[in-house]
């Protein structure tokens, strides 16, 4: 239960102000159909979340443990930093005769590649070695965050502010790496 949760809370964070929220807010704002831009969304995030999750509990059955300790820490310590500045979005063309859905998965899961919310997957599941618990989590953080631009646009940013949100997430990442830091400490003793 603590690797859904803390996935969920570490990716819906993460992706305040990230490039494929702001993607999520282009697709909705030009299809107009939030709700199959969520579906896409969700079908894009969780192909992309499985695959990142998996790789990472492959990750952490390969490396020796006091490697893979110092790897998670010192990811963790990056992504709080990386999380500090903000994306800028790519555009999100239409594709003629493809629809919302389709394109909506398709950009998104392409923007999604080698972004940080991705990467943060890729070692939660290498921390938590449940490439199911991890997925779930940061899937579902993934749609609380994206939700929130889609249902909500433009009120969002007068209630919480994007930067206030991006500290928060990176705050949240040097906690994890600080904890994964002592624990890779401990372990090399």
């Amino acid at each position: 239960m603590t690797a859904l949760w803390t996935s969920f809370l570490v990716v819906a964070l993460a992706e305040m102000g990230d490039k494929t929220q702001m993607v999520a807010l282009a697709l909705a704002a030009r299809y107009r159909r939030p709700w199959t831009v969520m579906l896409g969304i969700l079908l894009a995030t969780t192909a992309n979340h499985a695959l990142a999750a998996t790789v990472g509990v492959w990750v952490s059955r390969v490396l020796p443990p006091g490697v893979l300790a110092w790897a998670l820490a010192l990811s963790f310590l990056a992504f709080g930093v990386w999380t500090l500045f903000p994306d800028r979005a790519p555009e999100a063309a239409a594709t003629a005769g493809w629809g919302p859905l389709l394109t909506t998965t398709v950009v998104f899961f392409l923007a999604e590649m080698g972004d940080k919310t991705q990467l943060a997957t890729v070692a939660l599941g290498a921390r938590f070695e449940t490439a199911a618990a991890v997925t779930a989590g940061t899937t579902l953080g993934m749609l609380a965050a994206d939700g929130l631009v889609v249902f909500g646009g433009s009120h969002l940013t007068r209630v919480i502010s994007p930067a206030l949100l991006r500290r928060l997430a990176a705050a949240l990442f040097i906690v994890l790496g600080l904890v994964a830091l002592v624990g890779a400490v401990a372990a090399s003793r």
